[in-house]
């Protein structure tokens, strides 16, 4: 069933402007409710007082009194993120962030989720909000895959109950697949597999297991995959894949008007 916002496209109102910031890249649905919250937001001039407001193509939106261009087609990024790097534009430590080891020539991007200082590997990158909001939505089923360092005594039926889920100081953790790859004295490496992906998730269900995560590395989310990506480097999803696999629209509207022209011309 379509949202709310949907509907009001379908009915020619235009579109929420929260989500516009959103597919714009400015921010996800959410943190760009914040700005407008906070009075950072405005239209034709006019400060935003609520997300509701509706935006027609051509109307001029600025945020912190910068102006915010038209939605480009949607674009999808592989990231190997290397650990030590927060998942943030922003951090209130001064650590540095993902986004300030991008390389040069990128558009404005956010993140599929997160991965936590620590961690490595796979991290989706997108230049639109409203994207990444639906990749990350649990109702995908997707699995996203880890290869994890681990220190401690290895109880592998402890590892195979993870698949009936668990729950640790209150918190109730959906099945886990978990399984040992290779162990070489204390330290071993497992594979582990999961859908929800809550906060620092596989760290404390080890922990619980009596075992030290001492590295971790995604390989895996949904049907995106690490592969041979340099640590640091960043790779373009092919929009061909994007349309396969997630059934976007890879075209700007001008770039859909165009292709309309041209198709009527030669008809």
């Amino acid at each position: 069933m379509a949202d709310e916002d949907d509907t009001g496209d379908a009915a020619g109102r235009g579109e929420r402007i929260a989500k516009w910031l959103a597919r714009a890249g400015i921010a996800s649905r959410r943190d760009a409710e914040k700005l407008i919250a906070e009075g950072r937001v405005k239209l034709e001039n006019k400060v935003v007082e609520t997300p509701a407001t509706f935006i027609q193509p051509g109307d001029l939106v600025t945020v912190d009194g910068r102006h915010v261009a038209e939605p480009q087609r949607s674009r999808l990024f592989r990231y190997h993120k290397p650990a030590g790097l927060v998942t943030t534009h922003r951090d209130e430590k001064g650590r540095e962030t993902v986004f300030q080891t991008l390389p040069p020539g990128l558009p404005r991007l956010v993140s599929v989720g997160r991965l936590d200082l620590n961690s490595e590997g796979l991290l989706l990158l997108t230049n639109d909000g409203e994207l990444a909001r639906r990749l990350e939505l649990p109702a995908n089923g997707w699995l996203r895959r880890y290869r994890v360092r681990v220190n401690g005594f290895i109880d592998e039926r402890a590892l195979a109950d993870l698949a009936r889920g668990v729950t640790v100081e209150g918190v109730r953790y959906a099945p886990i697949e978990a399984g040992l790859d290779s162990r070489k004295g204390a330290n071993a490496w497992l594979t582990v597999a999961l859908h929800e992906g809550k906060n620092r998730e596989i760290r404390r269900v080890m922990q619980h297991l009596g075992l030290n995560v001492s590295r971790l590395i995604r390989t895996a989310y949904g049907p995106f995959q690490l592969g041979g990506l340099l640590r640091g480097a960043v790779e373009e999803v092919n929009p061909k894949v994007l349309r396969e696999q997630l059934g976007l629209k890879t075209e700007t509207p001008a770039q859909q008007r165009r292709r309309a022209e041209k198709a009527a011309g030669e008809g």
